[in-house]
């Protein structure tokens, strides 16, 4: 009974995916935008900081639709059997990704919190930054060509494609996410001033 009324609601597995590509997405967008400050870190350390607090329910709601989609594979839901695991390499990766995503956001975090000077902090920042590029450059390149088909539909109308059930609440969850990160990383500028 829940199955099919999960699959009316949120669209199953094909509204899972859909969530994942569609916050992928976003996420390249940000990420993207977090990367740039990087080389000039002295002078837009403040946007740095800004952009990274924004990440995090993005980020969250990233580790959260493909940790679903785990559970549910690994409960043995027959939807999320009959469509398969990742392929044997990115099931592999996918802690590693996991653990330096929590790596890099959490000594971020603690960066925040614990003010300067911090160098044991900055350095594992630095060396979870690093682990973290590598592994996500693996794990972008191997789902960015799927990633449109994936994301656009839930945001075009009256396309056959974007009547999957649940398009709207995945539009309204990605929504939601980036607003909390600004109105957080709005929350945390008062953190910030130490650090300039």
């Amino acid at each position: 009974m829940f199955r099919q009324d999960e699959s009316r609601v949120a669209g199953g597995v094909s509204g899972n995916a859909r969530l994942t590509g569609a916050v992928a997405a976003a996420l390249l967008v940000l990420l993207a935008a977090e990367g740039v400050t990087i080389p000039f870190i002295g002078s837009l350390l403040g946007p740095h900081i800004f952009i990274g607090m924004l990440l995090i329910p993005p980020v969250a709601l990233k580790l959260a639709s493909t940790g679903y989609r785990f559970a549910r594979y690994y409960t043995g839901s027959p939807p999320y059997v009959l469509k398969g695991p990742p392929h044997p390499a990115l099931r592999l990766l996918a802690p590693g990704v996991v653990l330096t995503t929590v790596a890099l956001f959490g000594t971020g975090i603690a960066l925040l919190l614990a003010g300067p000077p911090s160098n044991t902090l900055i350095f594992a920042h630095k060396a979870s930054f690093i682990a973290w590029v590598v592994l996500m450059t693996i794990h972008v390149l191997a789902h960015l060509l799927e990633l449109p088909a994936l994301t656009l539909p839930d945001w075009r109308r009256g396309s056959g494609e974007a009547r999957l059930a649940g398009a709207g609440l995945r539009v309204m969850a990605l929504g939601s996410t980036v607003v909390g990160g600004v109105v957080l990383a709005a929350l945390t500028l008062s953190l910030t001033r130490a650090w300039l």
